[in-house]
């Protein structure tokens, strides 16, 4: 395989945007070729078929993204400033890359089979990060001590995809990485008041809300 050249990356670029214009499973060899503007012949130098464009895109997708991640959190000086350097990273690496964004929201589910083992990568480079931050601020004091650390993760990861999610369902109309902000006050500050803290106190559970489960 000749990776990182010129002709390398052009083929990559033009699928990736065939593959957000038309869906990965309607694309053709023959459309990514025209769209690179190479022979048919010559996507065969560079990737065995269609299906390795795709696991490639995703597999170099993952490294930008961990490189991104972990840079931004280092730049962090506390728990919370590095939560929010990390979702407004996860928000910036999507909005430069629209094509991109694009493929990896719609095509992960449809084609688990072949990208399951980079997008599992990356669901647990992130999950961890996460889970060092909600340590650090438990130990700074800015993060509840009694929370489920699982359902956090859950929790930030799946509202970050939602808003890049509705970013592309709505034609990418508005500042994505302008959302990081009052999505890192959401998770710290929460919806409630302190009357609302109270109210959820008095609710009767059928197991123990301050464990602290994984």
């Amino acid at each position: 395989m000749k990776r990182n050249t010129d002709k390398y990356n052009q083929i990559l670029t033009a699928a990736v945007k065939v593959f957000a214009e038309k869906g990965f499973a309607q694309s053709t060899i023959a459309q990514i070729a025209q769209e690179a503007g190479v022979a048919d012949g010559t996507i065969y130098l560079y990737f065995k078929n269609k299906d390795d464009i795709l696991v490639q895109f995703y597999e170099r997708m993952t490294e930008h993204v961990s490189e991104c991640f972990y840079k931004a959190v280092q730049e962090g000086a506390t728990a919370i400033e590095k939560l929010h350097n990390l979702v407004r990273a996860h928000l910036e690496v999507f909005q430069s890359q629209a094509s991109g964004a694009i493929v990896y929201q719609s095509e992960t589910h449809l084609q688990w089979r072949l990208v399951q083992e980079p997008t599992r990568q990356m669901s647990r480079m992130y999950r961890e990060l996460i889970s060092k931050l909600v340590a650090m601020g438990q130990q700074e004091g800015s993060i509840r001590p009694d929370l489920y650390v699982g359902l956090v993760k859950r929790l930030i990861n799946g509202a970050v995809e939602e808003v890049i999610n509705t970013w592309i369902h709505t034609g990418m109309d508005h500042d994505l990485a302008s959302m990081a902000e009052p999505l890192v006050d959401l998770f710290i500050n929460g919806i409630g008041t302190e009357a609302g803290a109270k109210a959820v106190d008095n609710i009767p559970l059928q197991f123990n809300h301050k464990a602290n489960v994984v």
